[in-house]
């Protein structure tokens, strides 16, 4: 049935919304054409929507790869729950769960198949997905194919022979790759043979960008958290124990808070994801092993405590708020220390010279995000090749711009200071030289008779911090791991050094910082009671049916109802994200809610809600009632099923002929003329 109806169709019968995303639209009609298609889209852009409303379209399974079990089974019950046959195939899986894949795909019922890439490398996958019918094949996370890349996964090298030995259609979406990966997506995935490329760019303008240096990492955590009290967040930290401390500093101060790293057990990191699903308002303090394959869409805030790894890693963190497309914000924190932490990570891993070259661009990326004197996402997005045509106005430098100073004499002073000591020491040494402080360790070494002793008492050593901060963002100069982490020279620095280049700095952005503005409410003072109480009624459904909150109805949803109070499941089921599934199991009970208890509805009417033959139906509903023994009252009894009733609502037949073939000779007789006088009104 899926296949004689439109996208749009099945975009609000299915989902329950009315029109696509941005670029979503192109997507979906070139994969449901059977094309080869490479889309990448930003997080919270729509991507699975991109492959999942094709596969309604076509004969037969498509399967889909990603590397993300959590992630895998988050789809699948929103897919079932929308009415939808899916499954997946993964080491997560229990015996019964695979059982009832293998049942599906026996029967023919299976429409989308998720599987890890870890199966591929198993002898019988490729028997196992020609028996079941797959026709078509989605790679999610495409990156993953990359070698250079910082989500290698090597089953995905296998991909492209999966495509080649079953000769079907293949999609790729990823949100994260550069000219570089997408090359080597094209080569690994499709032979080298271009497939249609979407790039519908990286910028997520709902969500804020913002950096500080740390100057009491905790309380600006605390502070950040303060502010959005109430609202779920993710706290990233570079180490283990930190999200330990942190999570208990968070308890302490009354925020529902848990940490979450690879050295917990088995058992505790799956049940502080399942609270981090269900739970409104939690605070979850991780590592970097939480996160992918998190389809929460209403995380309102990431704070990073440390700065990430990669300018890549930093885009796919932040990405994992505001996936619902409603505002959120983002605040990383960094410091001298980060910075010499991640050099030292570059330098002593086990990479070849061109991977660590690459590794140290990619972070070079990042800490010029993070010192930027103006507009951040223009940086953000000029990396990934996309220009913008204005400032973003929603990133902490358009809403509050640095103070600029010229920075020249002072970056050349502190050149000049790790020359004239060999390049064997660390900023604090050089600070004491420059601001004329005389400790044992300067006079011990006669660092007092240097002539740039003293030469920068102009700046306090705060300053002083923030200029060798700056000057390490901006590549200057580099912690050295054979010198226990002495700063040295880059090439960078040598132009400015020798006079033949400006720097300009900004002031120390510590003085005065303040929190990040915040989305204090998500709906008027008026409809926050009803707010809290759907989303306890959504709380309740979820506890019962064991799934996250927002695999029953998503907050923006839940928005929605409060603002527009509908009052019958016709204004229900025209409320964005209410397709015809949920609506027939969970209509009623947020409607109990608005409006009360609700006289119950037919089901054969109840699947036409919010739409014309809705309307159309009740009245020819009401035209067999009126003439059920005929035009005079006088005629033996007879009626039309609900289910006749229904198909001639959808279908609109315009003539006899047609509305024969869904009535027999007596009841054409009797109510032919009557329906069709009504369709033409209708029409």
């Amino acid at each position: 049935m899926a296949r004689d109806l439109t996208t749009g169709d099945l975009l609000r019968q299915v989902w329950g919304f009315d029109g696509f995303r941005p670029g979503q639209e192109e997507v979906v009609d070139a994969v449901a054409q059977g094309r080869d298609v490479l889309a990448i889209m930003p997080t919270g852009g729509g991507k699975s929507l991109c492959f999942q409303l094709p596969a309604l379209m076509r004969d037969g399974v498509t399967v889909v790869i990603s590397p993300l079990i959590a992630l895998m089974r988050d789809q699948v019950r929103a897919l079932r729950e929308a009415g939808v046959e899916a499954g997946a195939l993964t080491s997560g899986n229990t015996e019964a769960e695979t059982e009832a894949v293998f049942a599906a795909i026996a029967d023919g019922r299976m429409k989308v198949l998720y599987m890890a890439p870890e199966r591929l490398a198993s002898g019988g996958t490729v028997t196992l997905l020609r028996r079941a019918g797959v026709t078509a094949i989605a790679v999610d996370e495409a990156h993953c194919v990359s070698q250079w890349g910082h989500d290698f996964r090597p089953d995905y090298l296998r991909i492209g022979d999966l495509k080649r030995t079953l000769g079907v259609p293949l999609a790729a979406f990823t949100a994260t790759a550069d000219v570089e990966t997408r090359a080597e997506i094209v080569t690994r995935l499709f032979d080298g043979q271009p497939p249609v490329t979407f790039l519908r760019g990286f910028d997520r303008p709902n969500i804020r960008l913002a950096f500080q240096p740390k100057n009491s990492p905790r309380t600006q955590v605390l502070t950040y958290a303060a502010a959005r009290r109430g609202q779920s967040g993710i706290v990233y930290c570079g180490a283990r124990a930190r999200t330990e401390t942190l999570a208990q500093a968070l308890r302490e101060a009354g925020h529902p808070a848990i940490a979450y790293h690879a050295g917990l057990e088995a058992e505790a990191r799956r049940e502080a994801e399942a609270r981090f699903q269900t739970e409104d308002g939690l605070i979850v303090v991780a590592t970097v092993a939480f996160g992918m394959g998190i389809d929460k869409p209403d995380i309102r805030w990431v704070l990073h405590a440390d700065l990430p790894k990669s300018i890549e890693g930093y885009y796919q963190e932040i990405g994992r708020a505001g996936r619902d497309g409603d505002p959120a914000d983002t605040l990383t924190l960094y410091g001298p220390d980060d910075i010499r932490l991640r050099r030292t990570q570059i330098d002593e891993g086990l990479g070849d010279v061109a991977r660590k070259a690459g590794d140290h661009a990619r972070l070079n990326a990042l800490l010029g995000l993070a010192e930027a004197t103006g507009c951040r996402r223009r940086r953000l997005l000029a990396y990934f090749g996309e220009e913008m045509a204005e400032d973003c106005g929603n990133c902490d430098l358009c809403q509050t711009p640095p103070k600029l100073f010229d920075g020249t004499l002072a970056v050349r002073k502190a050149l000049s200071a790790m020359v004239r000591t060999g390049e064997w020491f660390g900023a604090g040494h050089l600070i004491d030289i420059l601001t004329g402080t005389t400790t044992d360790k300067v006079r011990e070494r006669g660092h007092d008779q240097l002539p740039t002793f003293g030469v920068g008492r102009e700046h306090g050593r705060g300053q002083w911090q923030a200029i060798f901060r700056q000057m390490m963002g901006l590549d200057l100069c580099r912690p050295d791991p054979e010198r226990h982490g002495a700063l040295h020279l880059t090439e960078t620095a040598h132009p400015i050094l020798r006079g033949e280049e400006p720097v300009t700095l900004r002031e120390d952005t510590t003085k005065g910082a303040k929190p990040a503005n915040v989305l204090r409410t998500q709906v008027s003072e008026e409809d926050e009671p009803l707010l809290s109480a759907l989303k306890a009624r959504r709380r309740a459904l979820a506890e019962a049916a064991r799934v996250p909150a927002y695999v029953i109805f998503p907050d923006r949803t839940l928005i929605e109802m409060a603002e527009k109070r509908p009052q019958d499941m016709d204004q229900m089921a025209r409320i964005g994200g209410v397709g015809a599934k949920k609506l027939d199991s969970f209509g009623a009970a947020f409607l109990e809610v608005i409006a009360g208890a609700q006289p119950e509805m037919h089901p054969a009417r109840r699947a036409l809600a919010g739409r014309p033959a809705g309307a159309l139906f009740d009245d020819l509903m009401q035209i067999q009632l009126d003439l059920q023994r005929g035009a005079d009252g006088t005629e033996k009894p007879l009626s039309c099923s609900t289910a006749q009733i229904r198909r001639i609502a959808e279908a609109r037949p315009a003539g006899m002929d047609a509305l024969a073939r869904h009535l027999d000779q007596p009841r054409l007789d009797r109510f032919g003329a009557a329906f069709l006088d009504r369709i033409a009104q209708a029409d």
